[in-house]
């Protein structure tokens, strides 16, 4: 008998080692029928044990519940977390994962090394290693492009010009093979790279009144300069969606609203289709889809951030988050679950799931990034991982864990 003994709960698979258990009392006690309670609910399922009828306390929606009663399924012990897996002792704005010749490498800027630094994944001890570095003294983004079995690093920088690598195999060095017009791209900010109809670009955000962002496209020699998009704008960052089969660039600016511009078939080129609300100071813009549904996050640093979707032909407003001092706003999704990472410089990030049914999301968790400057997940064979670099500290390294609270 544990009757009338206040109890709350019980210490999971407290009764088997008594295999000829024939009669238990549990009543008078208030039972939270919580995540730590599950296991008593399967045990009555499976045991030929006497119980007389013993009721929930807690929490309200199973209050004056028999316990036996409840079905395993009301229980939502499945819970995830981000903790830190590895450190890496360095200062960095970008990173992007990238895959070649069947293993997994990451390329972070480093404007404080002045250095594009190359880390290798290490499969067995489950660490990012170093791997190469390429020369660049004011370093914003390193953009790797794997197109043709060859691996591209685009290299952006503030000063000095922008240039571009190409890694040689027959030396496994990575070799300077072109610079990148200065007179059009002064100030670099970010890069993005896709295929339309089987050919290779590159598009380099430029965020000075002189300059312009900037699309480049693959041929045998190169990349070449293909159309110079929205000059004098002071571009923030710029993406890349397919939106009903049609290839669209985002561009976030300092001076005006975020501008979409949709590709012509005829033309090869982009043209200017509408700007994205009437949202200022816009600096960054990312991109998320849920089913069919497809959604931008756009990142503020005076003013809120927002989460808007895609309605034919405009962008309507969901949600408005509180982010002075973002940077930096990252929707990712690990499996089934659809998160947003939204960094700060005055406080903790704080990261988001996205709920279905209302459309928006909810915090879950804080993590202690200084001056985040990007988020990137990294699906590295069985770990899940989220990249964080730090514009003033350590650059982090976190895995994303399952955690069953049954347990």
């Amino acid at each position: 008998s544990l009757a009338n003994n206040n109890l709350q709960t019980l210490p999971r698979d407290l009764f088997k080692p008594l295999d000829i258990l024939s009669d238990l009392d549990l009543r008078g006690n208030t039972l939270a029928c919580d995540c730590k309670i599950k296991w008593l609910v399967e045990w009555l399922e499976s045991t030929n044990t006497t119980v007389p009828a013993v009721f929930c306390s807690s929490p309200g929606q199973f209050e004056g519940q028999r316990i036996r009663d409840l079905a395993l399924g009301d229980f939502q012990c499945i819970t995830t977390d981000f903790v830190v897996h590895q450190v890496l002792p360095f200062q960095s704005v970008s990173a992007e994962p990238f895959t070649y010749a069947s293993d997994l490498y990451v390329a972070l800027a480093q404007p404080g090394a002045s250095s594009c630094a190359i880390l290798k994944w290490d499969y067995v001890e489950r660490k990012l290693r170093d791997f190469d570095r390429i020369p660049a003294h004011s370093a914003v983004h390193c953009k790797p492009i794997v197109a043709q079995n060859q691996l591209y690093v685009v290299v952006a920088q503030l000063f000095g010009g922008s240039y571009i690598y190409r890694w040689d195999t027959a030396v496994d060095k990575f070799i300077k093979i072109q610079d990148i017009d200065s007179q059009k791209t002064r100030k670099p900010n970010d890069i993005e790279a896709f295929q339309i109809e089987g050919d290779w670009y590159f598009v380099i955000a430029d965020s000075s009144k002189a300059g312009s962002t900037s699309l480049y496209r693959l041929n045998q020699n190169g990349f070449y300069s293909h159309q110079a998009l929205h000059a004098w704008h002071r571009d923030t960052d710029v993406e890349y969606v397919e939106n009903d089969g049609k290839p669209r660039l985002i561009i976030s600016s300092s001076s005006q609203a975020p501008v979409i511009y949709q590709w012509s078939r005829a033309q090869k080129q982009f043209a200017p289709q509408g700007e994205v609300g009437e949202m200022l100071d816009v600096q960054m813009v990312k991109h998320f889809r849920v089913k069919r549904d497809q959604f931008l996050c756009l990142s503020r640093y005076i003013g809120d951030s927002k989460v808007v979707r895609w309605e034919g032909q405009r962008f309507i407003e969901l949600q408005t988050l509180p982010s002075r001092g973002s940077m930096v706003m990252q929707p990712f999704s690990v499996e089934q679950r659809q998160y947003l990472a939204l960094g700060s410089d005055f406080s903790f990030t704080h990261v988001y799931l996205w709920e279905e049914e209302k459309q928006k999301f909810v915090k879950f968790q804080e993590l202690s990034v200084q001056a985040p400057r990007a988020f990137r997940y990294v699906p590295a064979a069985d770990v899940q991982l989220l990249l964080a670099p730090s514009f003033k500290a350590n650059t982090l390294v976190y895995r994303h864990v399952v955690v069953d609270l049954s347990l």
